[in-house]
């Protein structure tokens, strides 16, 4: 009886492996991952009615493999076409035309140092100025500035605008 349970063990598990594999390329949401790991306990069982030494030898193959295993399919999950599908990622070029368009952007704001505008709403501290005929929020400098009130900018930093009372 146990030379047909060792060749049951052996091809459980080697199912178990076979489905893990399968994860990694078709969307379950883990149902495989279950299956191999039942299929991995199965095994287990096999080997545990051919000896004690096989099941517990089996067992800690399991515990030892089935990390490594888990580990190195996380490690290229993202690389195959499901994983490309889920993980959601621009390409190279919309990366490249985002960062030009945050670059003039930034650029134009800095041009903006020095001129003056009129609040729109009260800033406590944030709120909105009109500065020529574009509307952009900003941040007072020190306080708070009524709705208004004449405005001068005197600093951007980054995508934020601050503003001083003047007058």
């Amino acid at each position: 009886m146990s030379e047909p349970m060792l060749w049951w063990g052996v091809a459980l598990f080697g199912a178990a492996f076979v489905v893990l594999i399968l994860e990694a390329f078709v969307p379950s949401a883990g149902v495989i991952s279950v299956v191999s790991g039942m299929l991995a306990v199965a095994g287990v069982v096999c080997f545990w009615r051919v000896s004690p030494l096989w099941g517990v030898s089996s067992l800690v193959a399991l515990l030892i493999l089935a990390p490594i295993a888990v580990g190195f399919l996380l490690r290229i999950w993202p690389d195959t076409y499901v994983g490309r599908r889920m993980i959601l990622s621009d390409t190279d070029e919309e990366t490249a035309e985002r960062a030009g368009a945050t670059a003039q952007e930034a650029e134009g704001r800095r041009s903006l140092v020095g001129v003056e505008g009129v609040a729109l709403t009260d800033m406590h501290p944030t709120g909105v100025v009109r500065i020529g005929a574009e509307r952009i929020e900003a941040s007072s400098e020190h306080g708070a500035i009524d709705e208004g009130a004449r405005v001068r900018v005197t600093a951007v930093e980054g995508r934020r605008v601050v503003v001083r009372a003047i007058g």
